[in-house]
């Protein structure tokens, strides 16, 4: 059985190599490792040959595939991360980022951008999934606490709510706006630029930061209210501030590049599978698998077939018969 420190090494080598490959491979033109370190050189100034820094090779690597590589794996990592933190903080495995409606409201906020451009698509977004995870909230408060079973149901509600104001907008389209809001929809990751990386980079970066230093009371909140009172934690104010942090993450990768469905759910439980149900370590683990697995996603969508297929498609049709497979085998085991 492989060691923990091989696992731990892993989280680092396989993205690394994931990112290599990702780089030499795709639909326009494929490159050998040699013609790709020549260019890092170039970029670093290890090497004088200017004239190999113009034509399409140079762009197509460095303002066209490696983008589209950081940020598949930002959002990767943050739509795991996401999931991983919902699931230890309403202590239910089935919960996901999407589950207080962050995707439809981002969704409808996105296609409200792209129908009436008063503000930027990924600002209206955002703006409206911290919205419905607001609404969500205050729908499930009563008496004065919040009951997990209340929430979950609450952001199924506010969900469809949003979905339906969604078609409402589709209709009201017309056709060319409409298919920009269909293929946004349905996860968009060939539009991804410098400016998207950029977008997203801050809060994704910060609200990973925040995951990664209190993960270890992640730990408590998966115990339950009462045990994390015991050691003098605020069980309340600790959730709060995840629900807050998974949200900002969450809702940023979602403006960046559309709804992206199934993926919060299945990696946590792929990293529990790995490493066990400890925090401390599923925290890193998620963010490894998340972004590395999500590239892996795209590197298929991209070369496979002559024509792209949008990744949240793409992680649809892998991740729901690898889910159903793995709860067949009794390999998902939320209480080991």
């Amino acid at each position: 059985m492989i060691s923990t420190i091989k696992k731990g090494s892993l989280l680092i080598i396989a993205p690394l190599l994931l990112i290599i490959v990702s780089l030499i491979i795709g639909s326009s033109q494929n490159i050998n490792l040699g013609e790709l370190f020549h260019h890092i050189a170039l970029e670093t100034g290890l090497s004088r040959d200017q004239a190999s820094l113009q034509g399409s090779l140079h762009t197509i690597l460095w303002q066209v595939r490696l983008p589209r590589i950081i940020l598949t794996f930002l959002v990767g990592a943050s739509l795991a991360s996401a999931g991983g933190v919902l699931q230890a903080v309403f202590r239910n495995p089935i919960v996901d980022p999407f589950t207080l409606g962050i995707s439809s409201g981002s969704a409808f906020g996105a296609a409200l951008a792209m129908l009436f451009p008063v503000m930027a698509v990924n600002v209206s977004a955002f703006i409206f999934g911290v919205a419905a995870v607001g609404i969500t909230y205050l729908v499930s408060y009563a008496g004065a606490k919040t009951s997990i079973v209340s929430m979950v149901l609450a952001g199924m509600i506010v969900s469809g709510v949003f979905t339906a104001l969604l078609t409402v907008l589709q209709y009201l389209s017309d056709p060319y706006k409409l298919q920009a809001i269909v293929q946004w929809t349905m996860g968009n990751l060939h539009t991804a630029s410098w400016q998207k990386v950029y977008t997203a980079l801050f809060p994704i970066l910060a609200g990973l930061l925040i995951i990664i230093i209190f993960r270890w009371k992640l730990n408590l909140l998966a115990l339950g209210d009462h045990e994390a009172m015991a050691v003098g934690v605020n069980p309340f104010v600790l959730k709060l501030v995840f629900m807050a942090v998974a949200t900002m993450i969450t809702a940023s990768a979602v403006a960046a590049v559309g709804v992206i469905s199934l993926f919060g759910l299945i990696v946590p439980h792929i990293s529990r599978m790995i490493f066990g149900p400890n925090n401390k370590i599923t925290v890193w683990a998620n963010i490894s698998i998340g972004g590395t697995f999500l590239l892996l996603i795209d590197d298929f969508s991209r070369t496979v077939l002559p024509f792209e297929i949008p990744i949240g498609v793409f992680t649809m049709i892998i991740g729901a018969p690898v889910f159903i497979f793995l709860m067949r085998r009794n390999a998902i085991n939320w209480n080991s």
